[in-house]
């Protein structure tokens, strides 16, 4: 059984062959002319060296002519044959060091394209996926292998196309060697399949080995992200983590540093051995023809030809080999771009029906519950809310009660597991799900800090006005970032974080100010803020809410705040717990009832009295 396992491994291996044409069709449409081009020098350069090894036989067989009939020499003691000769030797070298530059050179400026198309295409068809897809550890490990592995399509392609050249100058090789003695062939090809099958096998270990070690491949790079990172820095310092995260990389490094070294050692004991048997086999052949030469039977340039051709030929298709099974590993590396690329959103259904503009009812939860992946817990259960055009909504409840991922349902980021959303009476699955995005505007309170300009980190709220400054300005007034862009060097140019060069970081309240311009860039009929405010000293919190709160007239807005005076400034509070809801009302009406929020509001307020 364990035989036929590994005679089935064997084959499958090569299966992933299969995507090699799909990967050149990729190639071929980022650059057809370079393609093709490079095509064309490589099949000029396959057919040099059987003439270079051809030439050079003829040149030993005319020097032995010259000194045996100096008869017919010139003056410079050569047969005129024998410059002919020489002189095309000369010309096929210069050109085939020329094509050997040109083709690297093709072949470096298409790895680049290749290698930026093909990060553009997982980058692009990630934005294509659920959002708790991300939060899969499976999902990630295909995301890291296919984000991870762009060289190595490169590198494939490389291999691919000298492979490609190899074939066809062995075949010329053949068919030298055909006409002198066709059994060497026979020798040949024996020699060299025992190592062809070893590398074969060893490379699909070296895959599996890769492959089963992603998730913790993963670990490194993210210890050795926050072992040298200024975002992690601060903290590493004050509890003294440095040893810590050293010693876990050192841990997980070793381990996987032992099970490669095995590895390793066996392939080089097994490869070391098949070197010796294509040695041995090469000697034998070279010692046949030597006896023949002695006898007369082949002249000394046809001696050198076969010799030369043999060794040649022994090299190429040690190499053929050797990288066929380097290629078959490699495209097994391509099977994990293609499997990723070949991923569907988990929900399928999306609709094409615009957003009402406006919006003139609203959003009604009807007996919504929703639970995270690979989880048994109900992030909500049963949830029921109307969120009226126009109403300025508050969400509150202790940490984990469900208030963030109400907000990623109204955004369309999550589709409910039970229950449904409606936006003016229609399923919020039956929209367009970009124009329902382009209609929200949402700061979460673990927004991103981009390393990008300070305009840049304003204008994402709304990417299709990138270029648009009065309104990135505009924006910026609104949220008070402007305030912040003024102290900036460059101002709206200046680039924010230590990331880059002369990059200038913000305090939290800084940041919050500019993340809050994004939520306004846009033209949204739905605002959510989550924890917007949390950063912000007290003065400047009151007059973001006294901002927002006329900025928003018209608008639907939902905010999430653990500070009760910011939520009392809300049409109505919705109070979560465990998922469902406890309380609705306003600010007064929560307070009369008496109930979990009045309790927690007075125990908020008693920090203040």
């Amino acid at each position: 059984m364990r035989i036929a396992e590994r005679i089935k491994k064997f084959f499958n291996q090569f299966a992933a062959l299969e995507n090699v044409p799909r990967f050149f069709r990729m190639i071929w449409a980022v650059s057809p002319r370079m393609a093709f081009w490079n095509g064309a020098l490589r099949l000029f350069q396959a057919a040099m060296p059987v003439s270079m090894l051809y030439i050079g036989k003829e040149i030993i067989d005319g020097v032995i002519a010259a000194v045996q009939h100096p008869a017919g020499n010139d003056q410079w003691g050569l047969p005129s044959t024998l410059w002919f000769w020489i002189l095309l030797e000369l010309g096929l070298a210069v050109l085939s060091s020329f094509l050997n530059r040109v083709i690297t050179v093709t072949d470096n400026l298409l790895g680049d394209l290749v290698a930026n198309d093909s990060s553009v295409r997982i980058m692009r068809h990630a934005a294509t996926l659920d959002l708790f897809q991300f939060e899969d550890p499976v999902f990630y490990d295909k995301l890291e292998r296919a984000r991870t592995q762009t060289m190595s399509r490169t590198v494939l392609m490389s291999l691919v196309l000298s492979q490609l050249q190899d074939v066809i100058t062995i075949l010329f090789l053949i068919g030298g060697l055909a006409a002198f003695s066709p059994w060497l062939l026979a020798l040949l090809f024996l020699a060299v399949l025992p190592s062809f099958l070893g590398e074969t096998h060893f490379n699909q270990q070296t895959y599996s080995l890769t492959r089963s070690w992603t998730p913790e491949r993963r670990e490194l790079d993210y210890l050795r992200f926050i072992g040298a990172s200024d975002n992690s820095a601060k903290e590493i310092k004050i509890f003294g983590m440095e040893h810590y995260l050293a010693d876990r990389f050192k841990e997980i490094s070793d381990r996987y540093y032992l099970a490669n070294r095995k590895l390793t050692l066996k392939r080089a004991s097994w490869g070391s051995l098949f070197s010796l048997l294509a040695t041995l086999s090469y000697y034998s052949a070279y010692l046949f023809i030597v006896i023949q030469a002695a006898g007369g039977i082949i002249t000394i340039g046809t001696l050198s030809f076969l010799a030369g051709s043999f060794q040649r030929m022994q090299a190429l298709l040690q190499g053929v080999m050797g990288r066929f099974s380097r290629v078959a590993e490699m495209a097994l590396y391509l099977q994990d771009y293609f499997d990723f690329l070949a991923l569907k959103p988990l929900e399928t259904r999306t609709g094409a029906t615009r957003i009402p503009r406006p919006i003139t009812s609203g959003f009604v939860f009807e007996n919504v519950s929703f639970r995270y992946p690979n989880t048994e817990k109900w992030a909500l259960y049963q949830l029921s809310f109307h969120l009226r055009a126009g109403e300025k909504l508050a969400l509150v409840g202790e940490n984990g009660a469900g208030k963030t991922t109400i907000v990623k349902l109204l955004a369309g980021l999550y589709k409910p597991t039970e229950g449904r959303i409606l936006l003016d009476g229609v399923d919020l699955r039956d929209y367009d799900p970009a124009d329902l995005r382009r209609n929200i505007g949402v700061i979460f309170q673990d927004f991103v800090r981009f390393s990008f300009t300070a305009g840049e980190n304003i204008t994402v709220g709304d990417i299709e006005a990138l270029s648009n400054q009065k309104q990135m300005v505009v924006a910026a007034e609104k949220s008070m970032a402007d305030t912040v862009v003024e102290g900036l060097p460059k101002q709206y140019a200046q680039m924010l974080g230590k990331r880059f060069k002369d990059g200038v970081d913000l305090s939290g309240g800084q940041w919050q100010k500019v993340a809050l311009a994004r939520a306004y860039m846009r033209e949204a009929q739905l605002v959510i803020l989550d924890e917007p405010t949390a950063a912000l000293d007290a003065r400047a919190e009151h007059e973001v809410f006294v901002r927002f709160a006329g900025l928003m007239e018209g608008r639907s807005a939902v905010l999430i705040s653990h500070r009760f005076s910011t939520v009392r400034m809300a049409d109505r509070i919705l109070f979560l717990e465990n998922g469902q809801l406890l309380e609705l009302g306003s600010h007064q009406e929560l307070l009369d009832q008496k109930g979990k929020y009045a309790e927690l509001f007075h125990l908020q307020a008693k920090g203040y009295q």
